[in-house]
């Protein structure tokens, strides 16, 4: 129900802004066009004025660069004319295309899954999922009290959290998509989220990821002197996401975290992480890249290797496992098309309508009258996305880097940002949707509160490294 309300006021809230704004322009008429058939990158014609009409501040900006810009609105005026065309940039794709969008995201995630998933019917075939299952009970054991020793989901939770750490995105939905139906099975309520389902999706949310490597990579293609320098913040950020979301969770699920047990393996788990931190801090860039491919793709090889030379032991048919696996990835890709669309134009239409421009606004008028440093806001735009859309976010921080440059104090904000959490809203529509889970229960509060412990823990750490 949490989810349906949500969901529900993120189009009335964005159509009602959306009026206002077209009631309350004389210029500006094509906002309902927008929201339904724009496309991001659309230049969007507000109006045309005389330069004599402007403040004295932006018609001196103009005067200095005839194609200014502030706060979204670019001002664009010819040699030798008075006249001053004023427009904006579409950011996003309107309803239409982002329908079209989220069922090409769902076709690009069929190979995938049935890669994945194939091998994981081999693995389940030939006892791996059981033997790591075994492996991890202790720890998972105290934090999921509900699933009965030696179950399978286990196994792929373990799976999912290693291929989140290693930033491996494409291996861990496969691998989550499975735990969620693995997880299902022992579900009393099968409309409705069971405790185990809403930690695992809290846990998964927050990202944790030992080295952003796509975030580096773009640092390093707009010509940043260090893009490595936000690792470590991001290291920390996303860690302390991770942790907040099990303490809310278990807080809530009444669940003791101060067990031996738990200590211990968060010990161990937390050593393990400081050990390689110290490590790749010493490593440049291309030495930090060469070791994130190796460790990444490496460890999937392995996987794989292992996965096969235990299918062989078992002697059980590898290729007949692998087609059997690689069909219910298929099958789970089409069931998850009409969630995808459902959220993502949702978020299109908050977009669109102007809703994030207004808060981003609000905020920094909030800072000014506080007297309070607002170079924080710039950076800000990345984090109130990245729960509604993963590219949403990454296009808001190559703009924050462009605007500001990647060496800046708001675009290594973003960055870290950026890195430390997941999508919370495209998770919580394709892992519940995955299982036909229509309650949620609390999983978009205790997830949304765990993403506000890795904004506010990144705009600390972004002081403290780089204020």
């Amino acid at each position: 129900m949490a989810l349906s309300r949500i969901w529900s006021a993120f189009i009335i809230v964005a159509i009602a802004v959306a009026s206002i704004k077209y009631l309350s322009s004389n210029d500006y008429k094509s906002v309902y066009n927008d929201m339904i058939v724009g496309k991001s990158g659309d230049t969007i014609q507000i109006g045309k004025k005389n330069l004599t009409q402007f403040s004295p501040i932006i018609r001196d900006s103009i005067a200095k660069n005839p194609n200014y810009q502030e706060s979204r609105i670019h001002y664009s005026k010819k040699e030798g004319s008075e006249d001053v065309r004023i427009y904006r940039i579409q950011a996003s794709d309107g309803v239409i295309s982002t329908s079209k969008t989220a069922v090409d995201i769902c076709i690009g995630l069929i190979g995938i899954m049935t890669l994945f998933m194939g091998f994981m019917s081999i693995a389940e075939k030939a006892g791996g999922i059981n033997f790591l299952s075994r492996l991890i009970q202790p720890f998972f054991s105290k934090l999921f009290p509900e699933i009965p020793k030696g179950h399978p989901s286990f196994g792929h939770m373990m799976l999912n959290f290693s291929a989140n750490l290693l930033g491996l995105d494409n291996a861990a939905t496969p691998f989550g998509l499975k735990a969620m139906e693995s997880l299902q099975t022992l579900n009393p309520n099968k409309d409705k989220a069971s405790n185990a389902q809403i930690m695992f999706l809290c846990l998964h949310a927050s990202g944790l990821t030992l080295i952003p490597v796509s975030i580096i990579a773009i640092r390093a293609s707009m010509k940043s002197a260090t893009p490595t320098d936000i690792f470590l913040p991001c290291m920390i950020a996303t860690f302390l996401a991770t942790m907040a979301a099990m303490i809310i969770v278990s807080f809530k699920q009444k669940i003791n975290l101060l067990q031996p047990v738990i200590l211990a393996y968060l010990g161990g788990i937390s050593a393990i992480i400081a050990l390689l931190v110290m490590f790749l801090v010493r490593l440049n860039k291309e030495e930090l890249d060469d070791f994130s491919k190796l460790l990444s793709n490496g460890i999937i090889l392995l996987i794989f290797l292992l996965i096969v030379l235990g299918g062989i032991y078992k002697k059980i048919n590898i290729f007949d496992a692998f087609i059997e696996g690689a069909k219910e990835g298929f099958y789970t890709c089409v069931k998850i098309i009409p969630y995808l669309v459902g959220i993502l134009i949702a978020i299109s239409l908050l977009r669109t309508s102007g809703v994030f421009d207004i808060i981003i606004d609000g905020m920094k008028y909030l800072a000014n009258l506080s007297h309070l440093d607002t170079r924080f806001v710039d950076g800000l735009p990345t984090a109130l996305i990245k729960p509604l859309s993963g590219s949403g976010a990454r296009g808001m921080m190559v703009d924050t880097m462009q605007t500001f440059g990647p060496d800046s104090f708001q675009g290594r904000l973003s960055a870290i940002l950026q890195g430390s959490s997941d999508t919370t809203f495209y998770v919580i529509a394709v892992y519940f949707g995955a299982v036909s889970i229509r309650d949620t229960r609390y999983t978009v509060g205790a997830m949304l509160l765990a993403d506000l412990v890795g904004v506010i823990t990144s705009i600390l750490l972004a002081y403290m490294f780089f204020g």
